[in-house]
Formats: structure tokens, C-alpha cells, sequence
């Protein structure tokens, strides 16, 4: 069994940086908390089971996709590569491609690499042929894969449309720095289209509400990271369509007066007052194709479903 890489081996996030971009979001006019503090371990395990739920399409399609054109996929990327794979969370997603494309070397990347180091464990047993390592980052700031991994045929992938997580801007960057770290190898990608708000509703606010405990212990995990006093009875989930910006917006709206505070500061926060935590944005399949050429990206295969909710793109 290989070794696995934790994150203070590789990239480490030193604790004051996440406590500093916790507090900074907090204590803006509109406060905020980044979309990274979800996936602590519960977070992680929450996500898991919103992949389940029917409500939310993007997995079940991306996964009908990627089985429907599997032998076009494979025939696109190749084997015996090395699968860099962007938040892989339970590593499921990547593992579905193992039979596909038979990478020699599997990467793991997330900002959750406790969760993280559980799951590759699991995976390693299974597939003992591939050399697997786990690297804790958070390749939102900064992305860089180590020089000991194999620089030929790098295949990044990131599922999920994850992507639309950040502003243009920032998605830009993003997959500027993959273009530059891939080599002769791509970028595999999950894309979520624009949609009726019914389907986005029903997606971002499930009726069991695992989407919505999932929201919430973004408070949990961002007290036990600066010891603040959020109690999540004092909140609910909420769910905002931005047309303008084509996005579902995600917030935790205080249902009273309170006074959120932590070592050193603290916050008032009104009634109705919101705090951000996510954005996804969506894309058309043109405005995806045009940020991947932006990025540095030239060769750009598509496949979607009948709806056209959702894109699987390959771009080299």
C-alpha cells in the first residue's frame, strides 16, 4: 500500500491564515464565510448524501454522461495516466473512471484531508495496482502539484461543476493554473447549465433538508476553527436565484438579534441579516467553451444529455 501524503507534508495551511479569512468575511459589511469551510469531515459526509438525493440532479447526470459516451471519453484521454482529482471528497467519482481510462497514478486533492485520508485508504485496498497519494490543499489560493508527480499525460479532473463555485474571474485563474501544471495531458470537467429556477429550487433546498444541515454546519466547523459561539438553532437555510449574475446563491439567514463572538471580536447580527456561503454559478455550453479558450485551453470536447442540464467537457 502506498503512502499517504497529509496535508502538513504538502501544502500546508498554517491555522492563523484560515482564522484571518474567517474573521475578514465575518466582519465585512455583508458577511461571508468561504464555500471551503463546508467540507470539514460532517460537511464531507453531508455532501455525500446530497449526491443521493434525486432533487440533485448534476450528480445523477454527470454519472449518466460519463457512462453514455464512456468509450468516446477513453478515447479522448487515453490510458495509463496520471488522474489528478480536484476536491475529491469520498474519491467515488474518480474511481467510477478507474475501468475507464486505467490511470497508473491516482492524485487525491482536498481541503478536508482527514475525510480524505479515510477514503483513499478504502480505495487503496481495492486497487493496489495504482499509486495512490492524498494531498491536503486548498487549490482555490494556490494550485501546485508536486515535481514527483509525473508531468506526462496529467489528467485533472473536477466533477461535480464545482467550477461554479467562483466568479469568472476567479474560474479563470483557476484553470489558467491547470492548463499551465497539465502538460500534454487535459482537464476533464463537469459543467452545470443554466435551468428553470423550479429545478434549481428543489436542488439547493432538498425537501428532506440535507442540503440545509449541510449550509449550516458551516457554523459548526468555523467555531471549532476560531472558537465563536454560532448556534445553527439561530439560523436557517436560504436560497437566492441571481439571474443577472446566473447564479444560486446560498445563505444563512438569523432568525433574531444576536451577538456573534469570538477571542479578540464580535459581531452584532439583525434579525433577517444574511450571511454568504456559496455561490454556482451556471454556465451555457458557449460561455464554457469561451472560459476554457480564455484559460488557455484550445481543444474543447463536449458531451451533455438530452436536457442540456448539465456538460461533461474535455479540454486540452
Amino acid at each position: 500500500m502506498q503512502t499517504l501524503i497529509t496535508r502538513d507534508a504538502i501544502r500546508p495551511l498554517p491555522i492563523q491564515d484560515l482564522v484571518s479569512e474567517i474573521e475578514n468575511g465575518l466582519l465585512a459589511k455583508v458577511a461571508s464565510i468561504s464555500p471551503k469551510f463546508l467540507y470539514d469531515p460532517l460537511g464531507s459526509h453531508l455532501f455525500t448524501a446530497i449526491t443521493f438525493l434525486p432533487e440533485y440532479y448534476p450528480s445523477n447526470i454527470e454519472k449518466s454522461i460519463l457512462n453514455q459516451y464512456q468509450n468516446e471519453i477513453a478515447s479522448a484521454i487515453g490510458e495509463n495516466t496520471t488522474l489528478i482529482d480536484l476536491g475529491a471528497g469520498n474519491c467515488q467519482k474518480a474511481e467510477s473512471l478507474f475501468g475507464l481510462l486505467k490511470p497508473s497514478t491516482y492524485i487525491a486533492i482536498d481541503f478536508s484531508v482527514e475525510y480524505l485520508n479515510e477514503a483513499l485508504f478504502k480505495l487503496q485496498g481495492h486497487y493496489p495496482q495504482i499509486t495512490m497519494n492524498a494531498i491536503g490543499m486548498d487549490f482555490s489560493q494556490e494550485l501546485k502539484i508536486p515535481n514527483t508527480v509525473p508531468l506526462s499525460k496529467r489528467i485533472f479532473f473536477y466533477p461535480g461543476s464545482s467550477i461554479g463555485n467562483f466568479s469568472a474571474s476567479e474560474a479563470q485563474t483557476l484553470l489558467t493554473r491547470i492548463k499551465s501544471q497539465a502538460g500534454d495531458g487535459g482537464l476533464l470537467i463537469g459543467v452545470d447549465l443554466m435551468k428553470e429556477d423550479t429545478v434549481l429550487k428543489n436542488a439547493y433546498d432538498d425537501p428532506l433538508k440535507v442540503t440545509a444541515a449541510f449550509n449550516l454546519n458551516i457554523l459548526r466547523s468555523v467555531n471549532s476553527l476560531i472558537h465563536s459561539n454560532f448556534d445553527v438553532r439561530q439560523f436557517r437555510h436560504l436560497v437566492k436565484i441571481n439571474h443577472q449574475e446566473n447564479r444560486v446563491e446560498l445563505y444563512l439567514e438569523a432568525q433574531e438579534d444576536l451577538i456573534v463572538s469570538w477571542p479578540g471580536n464580535a459581531r452584532p447580527v439583525k434579525k433577517g441579516e444574511l450571511i454568504h456561503t456559496e455561490n454556482s454559478h451556471k454556465y451555457t455550453i458557449d460561455s464554457m467553451n469561451k472560459l476554457l479558450n480564455k484559460s488557455g485551453f484550445k481543444s474543447i470536447q463536449v458531451w451533455t444529455d438530452p436536457k442540456q442540464y448539465f456538460a461533461v467537457m474535455y479540454a486540452q
